[in-house]
């Protein structure tokens, strides 16, 4: 595998996550959130982007999967972690590192919608453009990215280079 160019700089990062941790705040001043993060990639996100946030936050976790080891989503989706928490009543957030398909999100956002949160947006750092994907209300949104699998700042190659603090395009596989 090969890192190849950065396509969005740490500190384009960061002021990104500052303007959408601004806008985060505003929408729920004077109310809860719970964060839900979709592991492993949105933990670096999720992280950053609620020190932007100017309220009191609770943190959780989901784990699915559909990418495995390979750079295509296999459109096979799989709880490997649940929420610890019930979220009826709750307004959640889920945050997404990237958003690709659409199809692990959707089934992840149908499955939250029956635990009856009083409400339930998105937050994504990255979306990639040019890919074919089901209809997604995106309440936060980072970057526009082109269909080029990309690593770095949460993103990974078969478990790897998660930790880059920019996001980059793989020039070879």
């Amino acid at each position: 595998m090969k890192i190849g160019r950065v396509l969005v700089s740490a500190e384009e990062i960061e002021a990104k996550l500052t303007e959408m941790g601004a806008a985060i705040t505003r929408d729920y001043e004077g109310q809860d959130l719970l964060l839900v993060g979709v592991l492993k990639g949105a933990f670096v996100v999720m992280a950053d982007l609620a020190r932007h946030i100017d309220l009191p936050l609770e943190f959780d976790f989901m784990a699915v999967s559909s990418y495995g080891a390979s750079t295509k989503s296999t459109g096979v989706v799989r709880i490997l972690k649940d929420l610890d928490e019930e979220i009826e009543g709750r307004n959640v957030l889920i945050v997404e590192d990237i958003i690709d398909t659409g199809l692990t999100l959707q089934y992840l956002i149908k499955n939250l919608e029956v635990r009856k949160p009083a409400s339930l947006k998105l937050a994504a750092l990255l979306i990639k453009d040019g890919v074919e994907r089901p209809p997604l209300d995106v309440a936060y949104e980072g970057f526009h990215i082109g269909p080029e699998f990309v690593i770095g700042y949460g993103l990974d190659f078969d478990g790897k280079y998660r930790n880059l603090p920019y996001v980059a395009v793989v020039d070879e596989v």
